[in-house]
């Protein structure tokens, strides 16, 4: 019911900022949790970042905390990630994520992933 697409990745050097955009097609968005997942090189994919169906909770990795915002503008159908502060470990492959059962930081609990944008933070 819900389609995803990234964008927004790319080349940044350490210290700088992206934001990611993931836009989702069909209504009732704000009934989905979105998540932000990410993968890197050799890596598990792990979980970044979730935002409840109209943002009242927010989750972030400890990793990622203090750096990263997630936020969504329910009007457009968009979650997005801005990333500040940018570490080469941050590299990867970035992946939006809908799920219909609430908030949650498990992979498992999300039913809808988009195709994900690469994020490559130079030293």
């Amino acid at each position: 019911q819900v389609q995803l697409v990234e964008s927004g990745g790319g080349l940044v050097q350490a210290g700088g900022s992206l934001r990611l955009s993931c836009a989702a097609s069909g209504r009732t968005f704000s009934t989905y949790a979105m998540g932000w997942f990410r993968q890197a090189p050799g890596k598990e994919r792990e979980f970044v970042a979730a935002i409840s169906g109209r943002g009242g909770r927010i989750y972030y990795a400890d990793s990622v905390k203090g750096r990263f915002t997630i936020s969504r503008d329910n009007a457009k159908g968009t979650v997005y990630l801005q990333m500040n502060s940018l570490k080469p470990e941050d590299t990867a492959v970035y992946y939006c994520a809908a799920g219909a059962s609430g908030l949650a930081i498990t992979e498992t609990w999300y039913d809808y992933w988009g195709q994900g944008t690469q994020v490559t933070v130079s030293s």
